[in-house]
């Protein structure tokens, strides 16, 4: 699968399929791309769908930089201006949704139309905590307790409940998924830095924000906020699912994304 030499000269995996107008599915913190693998053959009957691995993560150049989301909604433009598309679809999820509203914002005529999963404008106190806890867990007792831990945080208790085994087959490989986990300490630093909430008026692409009612980690009042400061924006919101919904109602997940792409 190809790669896109950025102009520092770090890599950037990505892949394509399917056909029709360009979607972005950008994934969250942990940065790999094939979260979104389950949703790519029903999406690329409709769509050019492209999924990179955020530089630092998977398969993409591990990278000792200070991380920023700004830096990574950079990263993402250069794939964009690589595969010669003028205006993109952009889903984002979490981290991703934090990169697209920096692209709407600073290159608007880049962004066609806006999808903000399970996101939020700026840090707030619990926020803060919830990341500086993660943290400390990678930093103490190493990735295998950090994936332990944070899967709490990110899945709906009755999908851990089902999931338990795949849940430790993800642990077992805990060195191989986070193998510098200073890159995921400067990550977490970035998102927790994130904050554009004082220029999400200048957002001019039309704004689908999706959640859960249920998620720990990007609170409904995340979306609530979302919505109220870009001009127009509507909300979906699931009654459960978790931070990583997706996993959950992919099928509506799908539904709701592709009705809203396909407006007229």
């Amino acid at each position: 699968m190809p790669h896109l030499k950025l102009r520092d000269g770090a890599e950037l995996y990505y892949e394509k399929h399917g056909r029709g107008p360009p979607l972005f599915l950008v994934p969250g913190l942990g940065g790999d791309g094939r979260f979104w693998a389950p949703h790519l053959g029903e999406l690329g009957k409709q769509f050019t769908v492209v999924v990179h691995d955020h530089r630092g993560t998977a398969r993409s150049t591990l990278s000792k930089i200070k991380y920023s989301v700004e830096q990574m909604a950079n990263d993402a433009l250069q794939l964009i201006d690589e595969l010669g598309f003028a205006r993109v679809h952009w889903c984002g999820h979490s981290t991703g949704g934090a990169m697209g509203q920096v692209l709407a914002i600073t290159q608007p005529d880049r962004i066609d139309r806006l999808v903000l999963s399970a996101t939020w404008a700026r840090s707030d106190a619990f926020f803060r905590r919830l990341f500086e806890a993660r943290a400390q867990v990678l930093r103490e007792l190493g990735p295998a307790a950090y994936l332990k831990s944070s899967a709490l945080a990110l899945n709906m208790p009755s999908w851990v409940r089902d999931h338990d085994a795949d849940m430790a087959a993800v642990e077992a490989r805990a060195g191989e998924i986070l193998p510098e986990p200073a890159i995921m300490l400067s990550r977490i630093d970035a998102i927790v830095a994130h904050d554009r909430r004082a220029q999400l008026q200048k957002v001019r692409a039309p704004t689908l924000a999706i959640c859960a009612r249920d998620d720990m980690v990007t609170p409904l009042y995340f979306t609530e906020e979302l919505v109220r400061l870009i001009p127009h924006a509507r909300a979906y919101v699931l009654p459960d699912g978790g931070h990583f919904y997706p996993n959950v109602h992919g099928g509506e997940f799908r539904r709701v994304m592709t009705s809203f792409l396909l407006e007229s």
